[in-house]
Parts: structure tokens; sequence; C-alpha cells
């Protein structure tokens, strides 16, 4: 059975940083691209990064420069540094593979960006 499971959300002030962590267990890790989504309220659920198995990535513009994602084929997690961030931000960050499958979301991590 897959499952991810998303760590690492919280309160943080504008200008902040946050790690999130996703622990992948079900699959060969190694093998699979992984992408990092997020869903703010009243929106639609949006890719922010994804890496390959090489770990080439590539990053939605909103989050270009600010967010690096990063992967650790010997924990089978893959990670999301959120630097700079901004109330825009404010949203649950989920991980999936890349390309999503729709039976692989998790619950999620709350990320709140506010003074």
């Amino acid at each position: 059975q897959v499952q991810l499971v998303e760590s690492g959300g919280g309160l943080v002030q504008p200008g902040g940083s946050l790690r999130l962590s996703c622990a992948v267990s079900g699959i060969m890790f190694s093998r699979v691209a992984m992408g990092w989504h997020r869903q703010a309220p009243g929106k639609q659920r949006e890719l922010v990064a994804t890496i390959t198995r090489g770990g080439s990535t590539n990053y939605a513009d909103t989050v270009k420069g600010r967010f690096t994602i990063a992967r650790d084929n010997a924990k089978n997690t893959v990670y999301l540094q959120m630097n700079s961030l901004k109330p825009e931000d404010t949203a649950v960050y989920y991980c999936n593979v890349y390309p999503a499958q729709d039976n692989f979301w998790g619950q999620g991590t709350q990320v709140t960006v506010s003074s």
C-alpha cells in the first residue's frame, strides 16, 4: 500500500522559512519522479515543484528562486525548502509522485504565512 506522509508545516511570519518533508512507502521511491503541490482556500490544487529520478528540478514561476525541492533516496523522502515566504504561500502542501496519482494523495501539511 502506497503511503505519502507530509510534515513540517506551521505558522511562520512573512520572510520566514520552513522545510517540509514527505516520507514515502509502498513504491520504489528511487524510480519515480516526485512533486510538491499546494491548495489554498477556495483555489485549485497547483503544482509547485518537481524532481526527477536523476535529481533534475522544475518550479512554478510563483516560487522560483524561493523554494528548493530535494530528495534522499536512502530515506525514501522528498523535501521542500521554502524561503522568503509570503502570505500568498499559505496553503495545504501535498507531495505525490509525478505525474500525480489520484489515489496517492495524503493528508497534507498546513503552511500559514502571517504576521
